[in-house]
């Protein structure tokens, strides 16, 4: 059995984003649409392994043919003796039957088989497909949350830094017009505020986009998520403890590693389709039901008829039409073989990659909280030594925008070490977990 999907996300312990990622789950368009492939690959197989089996149906036959030397009429003359042409021909030959007839086809290369291997392997890769479409869908769905989670914080810390830099902008202006200052710190002043409304509309783009962006991959029109998204919360955090486990038995679990793998296996059995050409087949038809050599029979209940046709077929002089199909067989079997050490390469590349970024954005995170807290202190003192009219208003503001823009690199260096812990369960497979055997 393949490894099932585990919930993962629940890890976050943020109610909101498992809402998302159920919904997703259940009503994204893509996942349904692979759903849909799932169940044509297995009803292909079942075609398959139908084909194998009689065929048994109804049907009315009728066989006129024209045999010289058959001379099948009942006390027909020797064939010394010339006939009387108004008596009919004895070589002329007629059947009529209604009732059943049934066609078997055998092979002695097993070339049903190989097809049958070949189209459960190609499901099995259509399932792991539909699989690591999961994992994308559910690592795009906590992205774009923890992204927006992040610029909505974005937005209103711009918020509050505008208003502290109009504060100072105000002030500046007014010790310029008292001849205190020259003209260019209102300059400055005035383009610190402008940078500031640029970088919280920014933000609010941000935040429109992936409200939009939840929306569709939630199966919903753009903008009927922003409701239920517009309080802005926390960004969650990764548990305390990640058990990282074996990188090489997680890779293995991995649905784009087993979805490159039986894609390989379906190529390797088309190679033995192609060479089931080069053998002969036996097939048989068989007509049951009544009739005889007259249309009245058909009617007859005691007139049962049989009729058996074997046929023997064997394309041994093909010109090397089967020789450039198994060619061709050996060469996509090749080509899959490529793919699947590509696909086992970038997930080795994507597990050492994603570890190194989760570890340095822990280390990261602790530095953006020792700065965060350094602002805080500042900001305190900041506020006694203007409150003892040690510093002005101005002096005060700037420190508060300094501990609001720590604050703002906090909840940022926060939103990039959740990001890195979500890269992480993709690339080591940690989301997903053994299947539950029946005992």
């Amino acid at each position: 059995m393949d490894p099932a999907l585990a919930e993962w996300w629940v890890l976050l312990d943020d109610p909101e984003l498992t809402r998302l990622v159920e919904t997703a789950l259940s009503e994204n368009p893509s996942l349904q649409a692979a759903q849909a492939r799932i169940a044509q690959a297995r009803a292909s197989v079942r075609q398959d392994r139908a084909g194998r089996m009689p065929t048994l149906g109804t049907q009315a036959t009728t066989i006129q043919g024209q045999l010289p030397g058959l001379e099948i009429q009942e006390g027909a003359p020797p064939s010394s003796q010339q006939p009387d042409p108004e008596a009919g021909s004895d070589d002329a030959l007629s059947f009529y039957n209604v009732g059943l007839n049934a066609n078997w086809e055998l092979e002695f290369a097993g070339g049903s088989r190989r097809r049958i291997e070949a189209g459960n392997a190609q499901a099995a890769a259509t399932v792991a497909n539909a699989e690591d479409a999961k994992v994308q869908l559910t690592a795009e769905v906590a992205n774009n949350y923890v992204n927006l989670r992040e610029a909505q914080f974005r937005a209103d810390q711009y918020r509050t830094q505008i208003k502290l830099q109009e504060e100072v902008l105000a002030l500046t202006y007014q010790r310029y017009q008292q001849g205190a200052l020259p003209l260019f710190p209102v300059g400055n002043a005035n383009a610190e505020l402008e940078v500031l409304k640029s970088q919280f509309a920014e933000a609010e783009a941000d935040k429109a986009v992936l409200l939009d962006a939840l929306a569709i991959l939630s199966g919903r029109i753009p903008g009927s998520t922003a409701e239920d998204l517009s309080t802005p919360r926390d960004i969650p955090l990764p548990p305390d403890e990640v058990t990282v486990g074996d990188p090489a038995s997680l890779i293995a679990r991995r649905p784009d590693i087993r979805a490159a793998e039986r894609t390989l296996a379906a190529a390797t059995a088309r190679i033995g389709v192609a060479e089931a050409a080069r053998f002969p087949k036996l097939s048989f038809m068989g007509i049951l039901g009544l009739g005889g050599s007259s249309p009245d029979d058909i009617f007859d209940v005691g007139e049962f008829s049989a009729l058996a046709i074997p046929r023997l077929e064997w394309n041994f002089l093909d010109f090397g039409r089967v020789d450039a199909s198994v060619d061709r067989a050996g060469a996509v079997r090749d080509e899959a073989v490529a793919n699947y050490r590509q696909t086992v390469l970038a997930a080795l590349r994507d597990a050492e990659r994603a570890l190194a970024r989760f570890g340095q954005q822990r280390v990261a995170l602790a530095a953006s909280a020792q700065i965060k807290s350094q602002a805080d202190s500042a900001a305190d003192l900041n506020r006694q030594r203007f409150a003892a009219g040690a510093i002005s208003k101005a002096d005060l503001n700037r420190a508060l925008r300094e501990q609001q823009q720590a604050s703002a690199d906090l909840v940022r260096a926060k939103g990039a070490l959740t990001l890195a812990w979500i890269a992480l369960q993709k690339s080591l497979g940690l989301g997903w977990q053994e299947p539950v055997r029946d005992q």
